[in-house]
């Protein structure tokens, strides 16, 4: 049974960077878009950042020119780079992806199991 794996949450100050890992491990069949969502206290999941397995990106505007999603397919794993951070992106973070456990299976989602990204002001 494949499962995304997170990495690279963590505290960091107003302004500074932060990058998180996210791999697919275990049993997949194909691996198809990925993406990072997140969830602030009291709100609602909202998509970050995905890309396709051809490297098509698409971004939410509040993280455009300061958030770079990018991913190693050889290795399933997806990347989100946070550049100048601000408080309010304080959030949990979720990796996603779509895809197949194996050929006679149909496209699922998937979702890690959350890394924390706390920005202090």
């Amino acid at each position: 049974q494949g499962r995304l794996v997170e990495s690279g949450g963590g505290l960091v100050q107003a302004g500074g960077s932060l990058r998180l890992s996210c791999a697919a491990s275990g049993s997949f069949f194909i691996v198809a878009t990925m993406g990072w969502y997140r969830q602030a206290p009291g709100k609602q999941r909202e998509l970050v950042a995905d890309i396709t397995g051809g490297g098509s990106t698409n971004y939410a505007d509040s993280v455009k020119g300061r958030f770079t999603i990018s991913r190693d397919n050889a290795k399933n794993t997806v990347y989100l780079q946070m550049n100048s951070l601000k408080p309010e992106y304080t959030a949990v973070y979720y990796c996603n992806a779509r895809a197949r456990g194996s050929l006679y299976s149909s496209y699922s989602n998937y979702w890690g199991q959350g890394t924390q990204v706390t920005v202090s002001s």
